[in-house]
């Protein structure tokens, strides 16, 4: 689940923008019809602006042995979209006082073999991929064992590690491992499983009714399975087939198109997180130490943007906060324009042949409603 991140790879635009106040999505809807055939797996798509669903459409099937169709309410694992989910649950334990971003992780771990290591990284570093934590989880060597590793036996591999890859701070390496562990501290501060807690912090007070989390196998009912090509035909690729699905603070949240838009609303409404921990969240992380040429680009777990936009006449900027997913067979986006209140969602049940051309062709729609100006 690591991911190139640079925006413009996903929203390159071309120079000019067309002045065409067409509100229709017509464009995006035959791509994606042409991409999910109504008999094999698909996905569902949500464009949201202000208070008004503009854009709502679902494809394909959720299960090739049943054959139930997609709707906007199926649910679908959201892979690493999961993380901000895990993200803001630390930070309403900051928010309530039971941690500070700027704890060792010595604190809430005493058994790293290497003391100096949980001694120098912080939880904002785990929050913001620079924790230089090495990945070395054998996982192609122990297939059978990780299929059912929990976020607990996913994060012991981690307290093994001789040295870090890099100073802490100094530069972004994407983790998986680091929501493992992010999701071990709210439970160790909270007593009751991680799943429970975002459960009753952020799903309830949200309306994400229908969401869960998973909490040793994945949900067996009202969930699309997750699909791969394999040898020319659909095989299953999820809980079972697909290994560290179950390792769920890194990717184990499942929830619609619909539910997610909820999501969005009480994050901007602080619903259960305050305007001040919300913000520092989707800024940029810019830690003292920071040694690459690229200027950071990631928050607390969202990933932040900005793609500049011309055409004849103006110049303007537009800044995206979003996450990607992918996990067995599902792929996930979940783009933000906040000071344009856009909110674009994507869920699918297999791997679409290019995602970023679903990504830019909503982007380009956007921009003929002038909608980034």
């Amino acid at each position: 689940m690591k991911y190139s991140i640079v925006l413009a790879i996903c929203l390159l635009m071309t120079a000019c923008v067309t002045k065409n106040r067409g509100d229709t999505f017509n464009e995006l809807d035959s791509m994606l019809s042409a991409e999910f055939l109504p008999d094999l797996p698909g996905g569902s798509v949500l464009v949201k602006k202000g208070e008004r669903i503009v854009f709502l459409r679902s494809y394909g099937v959720a299960d090739l042995e049943t054959k139930e169709k997609i709707t906007e309410n199926t649910l679908f694992n959201l892979g690493s979209v999961s993380k901000t989910f895990v993200s803001n649950g630390i930070l309403i334990l900051k928010e309530q006082g039971l941690l500070s971003l700027e704890d060792s992780i010595s604190q809430y771990f005493d058994d790293f073999k290497n003391e100096d290591i949980a001694n120098s990284v912080r939880i904002k570093h785990l929050l913001s991929h620079t924790s230089g934590l090495p990945d070395i989880r054998n996982v192609s060597d122990n297939f059978e064992f990780f299929l059912t590793a929990k976020d607990e036996e996913n994060f012991a591999p981690i307290k093994e590690a001789d040295s870090l890859d890099f100073a802490p701070g100094e530069r972004y390496e994407y983790s998986n491992p680091a929501f493992n562990g992010l999701a071990l501290i709210i439970e160790k501060l909270t007593g009751e499983p991680w799943q429970k807690f975002i459960t009753d912090s952020i799903f309830m007070p949200s309306g994400m009714v229908s969401s869960r989390i998973t909490n040793g196998p994945y949900p067996q009912d009202g969930v699309a399975h997750g699909y791969s090509m394999k040898d020319g035909k659909y095989s299953e690729d999820d809980y079972g087939e697909y290994p560290t699905f179950a390792a769920a603070g890194n990717g184990g949240v499942w929830s619609s198109v619909t539910e997610l838009a909820a999501y969005e609303r009480a994050i901007q409404q602080n619903i259960f997180l305050g305007k001040v921990l919300t913000d520092e969240s989707r800024s940029v992380y810019y830690p003292k130490n920071w040694a690459e040429s690229m200027d950071p680009f990631i928050g607390y777990s969202w990933f932040i943007g900005e793609e500049r936009f011309l055409d004849e006449e103006n110049s303007f900027g537009v800044r995206f906060i979003y996450h990607l997913g992918d996990q067995g067979g599902f792929r996930a986006f979940y783009i933000v324009i906040p000071e344009k209140d856009i909110l674009y969602v994507g869920l699918f049940n297999r791997p679409p042949e290019d995602i970023d051309s679903i990504i830019k062709k909503g982007i380009s729609l956007f921009l003929k409603n002038n909608w980034l100006e």
